[in-house]
Formats: C-alpha cells, sequence, structure tokens
C-alpha cells in the first residue's frame, strides 16, 4: 500500500432502469413510449446488477507544491501535467486522486449472456457504465462535502481523455501515483482500465474558488452528448 493511500468500499449506489437505459446510451422517454419491454429489461438488469458490483475507490490527497509550463508537482515530488490541467488546476492547493471501480463480476456475466440472451446482457452492461458513473459522482461528493467543512473550494472533477489531457497521458500518472491493484484494477499497456467498468478521476481542492465550468465543457463528445443535462453536479459556478 502507497503511504498516504486508502479504500473506501462502503457505497450505497442506486441504480434505477432508466439509469440502466441512459447508461446503453437510450433516451428513457422514449423507450417507455415505444419499447416498454426493453424497460422491464432495464429494471430486471438493475436488480440482478445490483448483487453483482462491489464498488471501490482507491484514492490519495496530496499538497500542490507548484504549477509550472503544465506541470502540477504535488508533495513527494508527483507530477500530473497537461493543458486541461494547467487551465483549470491554478488555483488549487491539494489534489485528490482516485480509482473508482464496480468490479469485475458484472462484466463477467455479461459476457456470459451476450450469446443466450444479448438484450439482457446490453441492459446489465448499461448498469454497469451507470453504477460506475453514479460511484464517480458519489466518490467526488464525499470529498466536496469533507472539502466544505474545512473552508475550501473544490473544482469540477477531470479524468483522462477530456480535452487536453489525453487517456494515454493521464492514465499513466494517475496510476503510478496510486496503488490500482489494492482494488484490483490494472492498467494495459494501451492504457485501458481493467474491470472496464472503472474510473480514474482527479479533484482539486483550495481556499479560494476554481474558475466557473462543467465538466462536459472539457469532454470530447460535448457537441453530440444528449444527457449534458444529467451532470449537473459536476458544474461550478461564482
Amino acid at each position: 500500500m502507497i503511504e498516504g493511500q486508502h479504500v473506501a468500499r462502503n457505497w450505497d449506489l442506486k441504480i434505477d432502469a432508466d439509469m440502466v437505459l441512459r447508461g446503453q446510451g437510450a433516451d428513457p422517454a422514449a423507450i417507455r413510449q415505444r419499447q416498454p419491454r426493453l424497460v422491464e429489461i432495464a429494471e430486471r438488469a438493475s436488480t440482478e446488477g445490483s448483487r453483482l458490483i462491489a464498488p471501490a475507490v482507491v484514492y490519495r490527497r496530496l499538497l500542490v507544491e507548484s504549477l509550472r509550463h503544465e506541470r502540477l508537482t504535488l508533495a513527494g515530488g508527483a507530477l500530473l501535467a497537461g493543458p486541461l490541467l494547467a487551465q483549470h488546476m491554478a488555483p488549487a492547493q491539494q489534489m485528490i486522486l482516485m480509482i473508482c471501480t464496480i468490479g469485475g463480476a458484472l462484466e463477467q456475466r455479461v459476457a456470459l449472456g451476450m450469446d443466450r440472451d444479448p438484450a439482457y446482457a446490453l441492459a446489465l452492461d448499461g448498469f454497469g457504465s451507470a453504477a460506475a458513473e453514479a460511484l464517480g459522482v458519489a466518490a467526488c461528493t464525499r470529498f466536496e462535502e469533507q472539502a466544505a467543512r474545512e473552508g475550501m473550494h473544490t473544482s469540477v472533477p477531470l479524468s483522462p481523455g477530456m480535452i487536453g489531457w489525453p487517456v494515454e497521458v493521464g492514465q499513466l500518472q494517475i496510476f503510478s501515483l496510486l496503488d490500482a491493484e489494492a482494488i484490483s484494477v490494472t492498467l494495459t499497456d494501451s492504457a485501458m482500465i481493467v474491470p472496464r467498468k472503472s474510473t480514474s478521476i482527479v479533484l482539486g481542492l483550495s481556499r479560494t474558488p476554481f474558475s466557473e465550468g462543467r465538466t462536459c465543457d472539457f469532454c470530447a463528445l460535448r457537441e453530440t452528448c444528449r444527457y449534458q443535462d444529467h451532470y449537473a453536479h459536476f458544474e461550478r459556478t461564482r
């Protein structure tokens, strides 16, 4: 275990059928009108999926020593670098780095079901996407509430793959600073996280407010995503 690293496993995620459908890239309102059978499948996936996940978050909180030339130097010489971080984390005095996962059991169940019942397997996969997203939101909320009690502001959460922080760069930086194997997560040579329903996130903390904005502002899909209204949590205003 890396010094200063912690693992949190007590997460109560509530994933309903609409969240499952959105996790599949569908519009729940339209599906309820046109294909009610898919809603029933999503409800069944929500019930079984909740028994298959094991949400866990490994994280560290590190002091920021300097920000120069798009390089954020953290305590102990650790580095995070990229234009996105330089743009948004300038006020940061501390950083929280985290890796979140729902485990690999659901992913295995999806693979087993693809041949026998592909519609249900896809619904389970949608449940996994929704659960992974909900875990990231829950983790950020917990850290934000803790920071607020300390009189600190938080940035919008940022993840590798956003504009200005390529996946192959950001994932390596975060995984070099956390022992992801503590929650049975690994990184492939192509910077893909295993299990797939896992995310890595950084959150800045400061005594002064961060600039306003939304996580969606930095997402490569922001021009086409139909679900930005569902990410109001990841928004900062003055």
